[in-house]
């Protein structure tokens, strides 16, 4: 039997990799194994930075998001567009949660147990939207995609707390108030296959974004810091995007989101009329 292999060192090798269906195995591979108990973990490495981060293919073209192009549901072309535009979401998703393993040392276990869990089911989500993809006549590349979410990624590299604040809070939770109108689109236009995997895609997202909330929740304590006041800082310091409605706030709430927060997430857009009290 082959040696255990760290299991932050597998999800870096993971994360270069460039090719996304092999990224997309190479994930199942070590979820595989780390739950088989093959992986060991040193949560105190501080590891180095690999060329290449993150590892991704040529194509897409990588556009501003003003020029990534309407979808518009009356074509095979355009719900082609709108089904290219999730799986890019997804795959950068993936990077997202190896990046959270690898990076941050001096974690608890189960903090990269979670990001590993979720790696897994985002490589799962970006599978299936690739092959519902080549269904249509179409393949992840063939259209411009933005690279906003990844760019956050980036911004917080130095400091866990505003990556779980500003990353999974932030962006992926913009993904909960889209999906059900997406979900509703791609259902009008007659493409229940790809309905039936935004209900997927929603179910593992709320859990998600409960995993940012939790470790968000955590760091918070272990650093003496009020979560909702330091929140808000962040957001200023990062150039966080402006959240705007509607909101998903059932998946919100069971994503981990307090009441308080969701007022406050609700008065920054002005859809009630007073502040939250203190």
């Amino acid at each position: 039997m082959a040696a255990p292999q760290d299991l932050r060192i597998r999800a870096l090798q993971c994360l270069v990799e460039t090719d996304p269906a092999r990224k997309a195995a190479a994930v199942a591979a070590l979820a595989s194994d780390a739950r088989a108990g093959l992986c060991t973990l040193d949560a105190q490495a501080e590891l180095a930075a690999a060329a290449g981060i993150p590892g991704r293919p040529l194509k897409p073209e990588l556009v501003p998001p003003r020029l990534v192009g309407r979808r518009s549901m009356a074509t095979l072309e355009g719900r082609a567009m709108l089904v290219h535009a999730l799986a890019h979401i997804e795959f950068n998703a993936v990077n997202l949660a190896l990046d959270a393993v690898w990076r941050f040392a001096g974690m608890p276990a189960q903090y990269y147990s979670d990001w590993l869990r979720v790696a897994d089911e985002e490589a799962l989500h970006f599978s299936l939207l690739d092959a519902h993809l080549r269904a249509l006549g179409s393949h992840y590349g063939e259209y411009p995609a933005h690279g906003s979410l990844w760019e956050m990624v980036e911004k917080t590299s130095g400091d866990v707390l505003a990556r779980m604040a500003l990353v999974p809070r932030t962006m992926e939770a913009r993904g909960l108030d889209a999906n059900p109108a997406l979900r509703a689109k791609l259902a009008q236009a007659g493409d229940q296959d790809a309905a039936n995997i935004l209900d997927i895609i929603l179910r593992d997202e709320i859990g998600h974004v409960e995993v940012g909330n939790r470790w968000y929740g955590y760091l918070c304590r272990q650093r003496g810091l009020e979560p909702r006041a330091t929140y808000a800082e962040l957001t200023v310091q990062y150039k966080a995007p402006v959240m705007r409605g509607p909101f998903n706030l059932e998946a919100r709430r069971q994503a981990g989101f307090t009441e308080e927060e969701l007022d406050d997430l609700c008065y920054s857009v002005g859809r009630i009329s007073n502040p939250p009290e203190e």
